[in-house]
């Protein structure tokens, strides 16, 4: 919880929402390169050097000494690699990852790999989607069995932010905020839609989960025009295998031509 608060106050990457279990983490991350590229030069090098460590062309360089042209060039050249890494969620994940392997290694008194392979993403790419997303990882512990109600469900988003200022983290995760007028990069709905959206979604029994909330009509669904079994046949999609992509058909096309690929499988709901 702590890197990961480090890291989203560091990154162009904003978390939208997370769930760390006994073995294993979810997060659900909003790439921002338009943010990084607004850095000066000066910000991208700060960012950089609260992870590692300056070459000393760029210590000179940050401290104002005269530089020549081609020792200006390598720092310029480092920077825009600083600033392309500082959005890539491959980084961001490489050093939440890095940090929690030495850290349980350490403490078991071993070497070698910790985690059993690469991380796996999807892409999300309707609102739809997004929700579905979110509300899967907040209801985590309440599928596994570990709470009976999101208020009670720690290290989730939901629970951070039903927290407020009073998390028990003492560097919680940065997240975006929920539907506001003065922000324009907040995500797309309102808190208190959300909130009963995740309390109707983990009221339905699932006989392949131990854990449940006991059935309640969200009014978002209507409003939202969402099928009550196609929304839930979408929550489950993100535990499968192979899921690249969640989304509707126009949207997994125009993903699939982005990606240079002819199409992108997606299982019928």
């Amino acid at each position: 919880m702590d890197k990961l608060g480090q890291l989203s106050r560091l990154f162009a990457i904003g978390v939208c929402a997370y769930a760390v279990m006994s073995n294993h983490y979810h997060l659900v991350l909003k790439v921002e390169p338009d943010t990084a590229a607004n850095w000066s030069e000066r910000e991208v090098a700060e960012r950089w050097a609260a992870l590692f460590q300056w070459p000393l062309l760029v210590r000179r360089w940050y401290q104002g000494e005269s530089l020549i042209e081609p020792e200006l060039a390598v720092v310029q050249q480092l920077i825009g690699q600083w600033r392309e890494r500082l959005h890539s969620i491959s980084w961001f994940v490489r050093l939440l990852n890095e940090n929690l392997a030495r850290q349980a290694n350490r403490e078991d008194g071993c070497k070698g790999h910790f985690w059993e392979g690469r991380f796996k993403s999807q892409a999300l790419l309707t609102e739809s989607a997004l929700l579905a997303c979110m509300t899967y990882f907040d209801l985590n512990p309440i599928r596994a069995g570990l709470s009976d109600r999101p208020e009670q469900s720690d290290y989730t988003s939901l629970k951070q932010r039903l927290d407020g200022e009073q998390s028990a983290a003492p560097l919680p995760p940065l997240l975006l905020p929920f539907a506001h007028e003065a922000r324009p990069d907040s995500l797309p709905y309102t808190f208190a839609d959300y909130l009963m959206l995740v309390d109707w979604t983990g009221r339905a029994i699932r006989v392949d989960k131990r854990g449940h909330i006991p059935a309640s009509l969200a009014p978002i669904l209507t409003r939202l025009g969402v099928d009550e079994v196609r929304w839930l046949k979408q929550v489950t999609l993100f535990r499968r295998q192979g899921i690249r992509v969640v989304g509707d058909k126009e949207h997994c096309q125009q993903f699939a031509w982005h990606c240079d690929q002819r199409r992108c499988h997606q299982p019928s709901l």
